[in-house]
């Protein structure tokens, strides 16, 4: 159970209101739980959500397919269960499986990247960010870094806050392995 109850509708402040309304209109978007935790506050609601305008602009660089793993890359090293299982979805949704995923060696380094931003808290190795470096262009490596920044700041919000799985991701979590299973 969340830290903090989601705002009930009775509760929404008619700002709040309002900016829910023109989030899911402006991004076709849920209010998730995240999103109703963080309706206790206009203004944290709304620099949370500019995650919206960077993912539109990583999607731009890199691809859907791409931004969306770049994401998972991100909350699955950040240990993020919500976040990792919202990008699980539009992994498997579109077709693949996580678990399984067939990379080039440009993708793979994309992800390297936005995984070790995470696990690393922003201190990665030259030979993780050198090659991204040669690659995009300076405003394309601030978008990606922006992004991955306000990813994780998302992923701790969620960690913190124990906010709920929502139902809509619950056929989505990744399978449970047993312990037993390679023992001999």
């Amino acid at each position: 159970m969340a830290r903090i109850a989601s705002v009930s509708r009775q509760e929404l402040s008619p700002a709040v209101k309002v900016a829910f309304e023109r989030h899911v209109e402006q991004y076709q978007a849920r209010v998730t739980n995240m999103k109703n935790i963080l309706g206790h506050s206009l203004l944290a609601f709304d620099v949370y959500t500019q995650w919206y305008p960077l993912y539109e602009e990583v999607e731009k660089i890199v691809g859907k397919r791409m931004a969306y793993l770049f994401a998972y890359a991100i909350s699955y090293s950040a240990d993020c269960p919500l976040c990792a299982t919202f990008f699980r979805k539009q992994i498997i949704d579109g077709g693949e499986r996580p678990e399984s995923l067939v990379l080039t060696k440009e993708e793979r380094l994309l992800l390297d990247f936005g995984s070790s931003i995470a696990k690393c808290q922003g201190n990665i190795a030259d030979h993780v960010y050198d090659p991204l470096g040669n690659r995009y262009s300076k405003q394309q490596i601030v978008i990606l870094v922006a992004f991955a920044g306000q990813m994780i700041a998302t992923n701790i919000f969620n960690n913190v806050m124990e906010t709920d799985m929502d139902e809509f991701l619950l056929d989505y979590l990744p399978p449970v392995r047993s312990i037993w299973q390679n023992a001999r």
